[in-house]
Order: structure tokens, then C-alpha cells, then sequence
């Protein structure tokens, strides 16, 4: 049995994205149950260098879209980085997950030979679309939303494996 490109990328992203939405929840609840501003898990981060929750929850967002936009070869939606709540993050996520999922099948088939590029900062990375959803994409949005799950569980949110994982959806 052949897997998809839409099967490793669109299902997977939306499978992470919408456990990462139940993991903000259960923050927020964190904050709200311990009377503190949520706001100050939004600003949290694990090591001063690294970004806080809601950057981590945005680029999260946005190398799932980006990516699959890449495979596709279509320009993504672009959304600003102006959440500052709880709400806001989960809105992004829900309109990520929208544009996700409206992308068809049939647009990823035959896109593991696509020639993608990815600038960034100092180079411009070149792959073939099947290495750069194994090696680029799948591992960033992966690392974004491992980022967003400890910084939540360093700050006391009760999270464990299964929420992190999710169940079948």
C-alpha cells in the first residue's frame, strides 16, 4: 500500500495541530483555575533564547500551511502574528486546520518529486517534495508543537503523553 503526501502531511498536521488546540485548553483552564493571567503562559518560555508560547504556537501554524502550500505549489494564507490570547491562538489554529483540510488530494499526488525551496536566513535549502516533508516539514511543525507541550507542562499545566498524542480522530 502506497502512503500519501496528502495522507503524511495534510492528516498529520491536522492530527498535531488539533492536539496542540486541546493542550492550549487545558492551560488556559491551568491559568484560570489558579487565578493567575493567562497572559503569563502566553510570554513563557523554556531557556531565554528560545521563543514563548504563542510564537511557538504560531510558527507551529504556519510551517504546516506553508508546507503543504509549498507541496502544492500554491501561495498560502497568510495570517498575521497578532494573537495575544488563549482565543486568538486556538482561532489561528482552527483557520490553519480549515486551510489544511480544504487542500484536495489530488493536489499533493505526484509531489514527492517537486522541486521545493525553502529560503532562509543565510541559504536557500532545495529539496524533492517527499525529502522535504520527511526532513523539513513534519520535524519543524513537530519541533514547534514539542516546544508549546513543555513549555505548558513546565509551567505546571497537567499534560502527559496522551495529550500530546491525541486519540484517532
Amino acid at each position: 500500500m502506497k502512503i500519501s503526501m496528502h495522507a503524511m502531511s495534510v492528516n498529520v498536521f491536522t492530527h498535531a495541530l488539533g492536539n496542540l488546540s486541546a493542550c492550549l485548553e487545558k492551560g488556559q483552564a491551568h491559568a484560570t483555575q489558579r487565578k493567575f493571567e493567562p497572559a503569563v503562559l502566553l510570554a513563557s518560555r523554556l531557556a531565554p533564547d528560545m521563543f514563548p508560547l504563542t510564537r511557538q504556537v504560531q510558527l507551529a501554524c504556519d510551517l504546516a500551511k506553508n508546507s503543504v502550500a509549498r507541496l502544492t505549489g500554491e501561495e498560502p494564507p497568510r495570517f498575521p502574528d497578532t494573537e495575544a490570547s488563549f482565543e486568538e491562538l486556538h482561532a489561528r489554529i482552527a483557520r490553519t486546520i480549515d486551510y489544511l483540510k480544504g487542500v484536495p488530494a489530488s493536489a499533493l499526488e505526484g509531489t514527492e518529486t517537486r522541486e521545493v525551496k525553502v529560503p532562509t536566513r543565510d541559504r536557500t535549502l532545495e529539496f524533492k517534495g517527499l525529502e522535504f516533508l520527511e526532513h523539513w516539514a513534519i520535524p519543524n511543525v513537530f519541533f514547534h508543537v514539542t516546544m508549546a507541550y513543555a513549555i505548558l507542562r513546565h509551567n505546571g499545566v497537567e499534560l502527559g503523553k496522551r495529550d500530546f498524542l491525541g486519540g484517532p480522530r
